[in-house]
């Protein structure tokens, strides 16, 4: 993302005490944020998308910025939504590849808030919109190889 143009929602987090931020946060004020930076990211995301799709190559399209309800909005192809398999799974991934925590207090506190808030935001939101979920990653591979086949 070109930061003069969206320095704000790029930094957004990064920005922040996220110690202060959890501590001060509710789920829904997160989700509200989320939706937010999504939303205003969401245009060149959408440009980046369409290039990939105007090359005619195969491809994944994966990040916490691809909302169900943006994603319904202007992507005329199919797609799936990948949820949190356990608290565990998650907190063992953010250690290995951080989204934001660098200390293990603060990546357990950032797993737990995706597997308990985040998490179920999507799932609500991605079945509102007709995609399927799925917290299983080897169930969601079986489904998007249907989809790749059915696209062909």
């Amino acid at each position: 993302f070109r930061r003069d143009e969206h320095a704000d929602w790029v930094d957004f987090f990064w920005n922040k005490n996220e110690a202060e931020y959890w501590a001060k946060t509710d789920c829904e004020e997160h989700w509200r944020n989320m939706v937010r930076q999504s939303e205003a990211l969401w245009p060149e995301i959408f440009k980046k998308i369409g290039k990939v799709v105007k090359s005619g190559k195969p491809a994944i399209f994966e990040g916490v910025n691809i909302l169900p309800h943006l994603a319904h909005k202007d992507l005329d192809f199919p797609g799936i939504f990948l949820l949190g398999e356990s608290l565990e799974t998650i907190l063992r991934r953010n250690k290995q590849d951080p989204r934001w925590g660098q200390t293990e207090e603060l990546q357990k506190k950032e797993a737990e808030i995706f597997f308990n808030c985040e998490g179920p935001k999507y799932k609500q939101e991605a079945e509102k919109h007709g995609f399927k979920t799925f917290p299983d990653p080897m169930l969601a591979e079986k489904e998007l190889l249907k989809i790749l086949r059915i696209q062909k």
